[in-house]
């Protein structure tokens, strides 16, 4: 399994700017979380995993393996909508992966061209074709791209475990700018903590 890297001097420079991370980091020990280096299976695996929950995702992902046998532009152009669907999900969903396929498959989106992109350029690169937001693209960045330096406004995760590792009772954006601005460069890094203290560890 291929897992997103880091290492100790990610670590210590969180440790060194944020004491209250600091501690999660040395409770918690190394994460592992898998990434996909493939940039379309990722980009439609982000779509999948919109608004569901992580086991629902890893589910409908198994049945589009299944199916569909790989996950690329020219089996997805192929594919008709309706057989994506039946994957387990919502026919705009199915619309949106559709979508995705013909557009890199017929070169209006050049996915080779992405990794000599900086994060923004990605993010509106891809964040113009239907269904994908800014929060999809930032997960491609970080589970797909490994990006080392993306903290998530978007990520409801996110931002509850900035509020639990700060006890804020609310979190406005000024001052997740400002945490954001801590954890940076290694902003990724403390994604993975901040995803891992929101759900209650």
């Amino acid at each position: 399994m291929d897992v997103f890297r880091y290492g100790q001097a990610e670590l210590d420079y969180l440790r060194a700017r944020d004491e209250a991370l600091g501690r999660a980091i040395d409770r918690l020990g190394v994460i592992e979380r898998p990434v996909m280096r493939d940039l379309f299976a990722a980009l439609v695996h982000s779509v999948v995993a919109q608004q569901i929950s992580g086991a629902a995702a890893a589910t409908i992902w198994s049945r589009m393996l299944a199916r569909f046998g790989a996950v690329t532009p020219q089996i997805i152009q192929a594919a008709a909508v309706e057989d994506i669907q039946q994957c387990g999900v919502s026919m705009r969903k199915a619309t949106y992966i559709k979508g995705i396929g013909e557009a890199v498959a017929g070169g209006s989106l050049d996915l080779a061209a992405l990794p000599d992109l900086p994060d923004d350029e990605v993010i509106a690169r891809l964040s113009s074709l239907r269904g994908i937001g800014v929060w999809t693209a930032e997960m491609v960045l970080i589970f797909a791209m490994q990006r080392p330096d993306v903290v998530s406004w978007g990520d409801l995760g996110i931002r509850r475990g900035m509020m639990r590792l700060y006890g804020h009772p609310t979190l406005d954006r000024p001052t997740f700018e400002r945490y954001r601005q801590r954890y940076s460069p290694y902003g990724s890094t403390a994604s993975l903590y901040l995803w891992r203290i929101a759900a209650g560890e």
